[in-house]
């Protein structure tokens, strides 16, 4: 089987994409696989380097990566690709469409609101705001662009910092607490992740350098862990995902808060997914085969469907 190993990409988290595609390719089973490393500089790169793939082993992160573009073009190509289909992968890179549905399914989550420009900031909205609060990009991940704000005077800067990412930039309300990560592999939650950030909050430093933050396997209450579960599992389906993908929640007296979800969530060594399917007693190796192998069974129904 040729397997392609998209990565790289065009967005900001371009180097994080990069660092997950070598640990694919690094782990991947030479007696299975052809293993061909595809690295993606232009959205022009793919069309041209995909053909003739058995399946594209999605590394990529960011904008023209997990927000269902890709997903798009590899469909057009008749490209089987690993992960999330298109409306899932979309929708989750849009943290404020997926927070408005996972809301209206009864999963809680912080209040947030979003402006696209500084004038905004001087609407009595904004003026109401409690804080601490945090200041992201609607669309990216990695933590970048992302700051803790923790009074008025602050703002302004972090709003402007984060529209160099993104047109849209979201306030969520601080939630102080434990911060957990659930991935779900094929509609299954794995082990529950423990996250204490060395760093004010678990950012872009954090998640990927060495000691950045302490991330261990964690067993929760029996009744808690039900919650956790179950909001895990309704986003997983709310959001239309699919073979696998990762909730990040923060607990504050014994209720699990989502943050986001992740339908490409990283896979680099310091990565927190690998870490759940190693307690779960699944390998590296062995986490790539079920994602290709779900991956295409999932595209095979999709064609079936439409």
């Amino acid at each position: 089987m040729k397997v392609g190993v998209i990565m790289g990409g065009t967005s900001s988290e371009r180097e994080v994409s990069l660092l997950t595609g070598q640990e694919m390719i690094n782990h991947l089973d030479g007696q299975k696989y052809e293993v061909i490393p595809v690295e993606i500089n232009s959205k022009r790169d793919l069309i041209e380097k995909a053909a003739g793939l058995d399946v594209a082993l999605l590394a990529l992160h960011g904008k023209y990566g997990e927000d269902g573009t890709i997903q798009g073009t590899l469909e057009s190509l008749g490209v089987p690709y690993t992960g999330c289909g298109v409306l899932a992968s979309s929708v989750c890179m849009d943290k404020d469409m997926s927070k408005r549905l996972i809301q209206h399914a009864g999963v809680p989550t912080g209040e947030w609101l979003q402006v696209s420009s500084l004038d905004e900031l001087s609407s009595a909205t904004v003026q109401q705001l409690t804080y601490p609060v945090v200041v992201k990009p609607n669309s990216g991940g990695s933590s970048i662009g992302t700051q803790v704000v923790q009074e008025p005077s602050a703002l302004h800067a972090a709003v402007e910092a984060a529209l160099v990412w993104d047109e849209v930039v979201m306030i969520e309300q601080y939630i102080e607490g434990e911060e957990i990560t659930c991935a779900v592999l094929d509609g299954r939650m794995l082990p529950v992740v423990s996250i204490h950030s060395n760093a004010e909050f678990f950012d872009y430093t954090s998640k990927y350098n060495d000691g950045g933050a302490e991330e261990q396997v964690v067993h929760l209450p029996a009744d808690l862990h039900k919650r956790v579960e179950a909001a895990a599992l309704t986003c997983y389906r709310v959001l239309k995902c699919s073979v696998y993908a990762r909730v990040d929640m923060m607990i504050r007296d014994g209720m699990p808060y989502v943050l986001e979800v992740n339908t490409l969530p990283g896979l680099t060594r310091n990565s927190l997914l690998p870490k759940s399917a190693a307690a779960a007693g699944i390998s590296f190796a062995n986490l790539l085969d079920s994602i290709i192998d779900l991956s295409l069974k999932e595209r095979q129904k999709e064609a079936t469907r439409s």
